[in-house]
């Protein structure tokens, strides 16, 4: 394996995760309007982390959806490999909510772009705010996360690896050059 240079462990994730769902209350209150999307696939993990505080602050369960945005990618045609296909489940009305679109990592900006058109198709949001757990940079669309968990700075090379129990059996963020 690569070198792997740590920049969350396991209790700055859970720590991270906790402040982040106290901002987003702190923005939309007793969050009456607010949907939570997890992009597949650790975003729907984490989507899920941050549910279960949310619904344990708010003593009440906060809706929550599932996006594959696969079909949506601008290079998906150009892939080596067909994309793997996820399950998508958004068992709510998306009109006229507040939208809370979460991933692990905010990098050039195109999966947000296509989780965007993704939650377009089932219809019209109030707004889509994006929680991200780290934002590396190297935007190449004019995206920003309105909540991050850790601002990382990365060379346009490295990788930044997400590793979660549900998914993984460990939780762990790090950079691989």
């Amino acid at each position: 394996m690569k070198d792997c240079r740590d920049v969350l462990t396991n209790k700055d994730m859970k720590r991270t995760l906790d402040r982040l769902a106290y901002e987003v209350v702190e923005e939309h209150g007793d969050c009456a309007e607010l949907a939570i999307v997890g992009i597949q696939r650790r975003g729907v993990d984490l989507a899920v982390r941050l549910k279960a505080i949310l619904d344990d602050q708010l003593e009440r369960d906060v809706p929550m959806g599932k996006l594959d945005i696969n079909l949506y990618r601008d290079d998906w045609t150009s892939l080596d490999l067909q994309p793997l296909l996820n399950h998508t489940d958004i068992p709510f009305s998306v009109d006229g909510r507040d939208i809370l679109l979460v991933d692990d990592v905010l990098f050039t900006g195109r999966t947000v772009r296509a989780a965007l058109e993704a939650i377009l198709d089932f219809g019209r949001p109030r707004r889509v705010e994006l929680l991200v757990l780290v934002d590396r940079g190297h935007r190449e669309l004019p995206i920003h996360a309105d909540y991050v968990g850790k601002l990382v700075e990365t060379l346009r090379g490295e990788h930044v690896n997400v590793y979660l129990k549900e998914r993984d059996g460990k939780d762990k963020t790090c950079i691989v050059a």
